[in-house]
């Protein structure tokens, strides 16, 4: 694809169309720690009416959020709409090659606040998948969509 850079999402309109579109959200590297980003913020998601399906090698067969959390994005039971990313930016090369061995695509993966890596940004962005960087999707959430 020639125009990949397109799937780069930064602006209002690119970040609440993610928003409204998502029903189910994986989460890479979810906490059961109440005070982590990785926990409360896919809580908060899940408040408002996303599903939230736990990714963490070390919390696997565990619920949360209403949910078994699973080891890695392969054992999902189901496609979904976002993959949500809280894992250090050294590892989203990995993840993003991971996410295109799956047999589906998300429409979009999300990396959270703080969480920058332009060259698995790209890789998957050329494939057609819409790319957020280093933002939260809680206060995008409250903010875009007024909750």
């Amino acid at each position: 694809m020639s125009d990949w850079r397109g799937y780069l999402v930064g602006d209002d309109a690119g970040l609440t169309a993610i928003l409204r579109e998502a029903r189910t959200v994986a989460v890479v590297g979810a906490k059961d720690d109440p005070g982590e980003p990785a926990h409360y913020v896919p809580a908060y998601l899940h408040a408002h009416g996303y599903r939230i399906l736990p990714v963490n090698p070390k919390l696997a067969g565990r619920r949360l959020h209403a949910a078994p959390t699973v080891a890695r994005l392969a054992d999902l039971p189901e496609p979904v709409d976002v993959i949500e990313v809280f894992r250090r930016p050294e590892f989203l090369p990995g993840h993003a090659a991971e996410i295109l061995a799956l047999p589906w695509r998300p429409r979009a993966v999300w990396f959270q606040l703080g969480i920058r890596n332009d060259s698995a940004a790209e890789t998957l962005a050329r494939e057609g998948i819409r790319v957020v960087q280093d933002r939260c999707m809680m206060p995008e959430h409250r903010r875009l969509l007024r909750a």
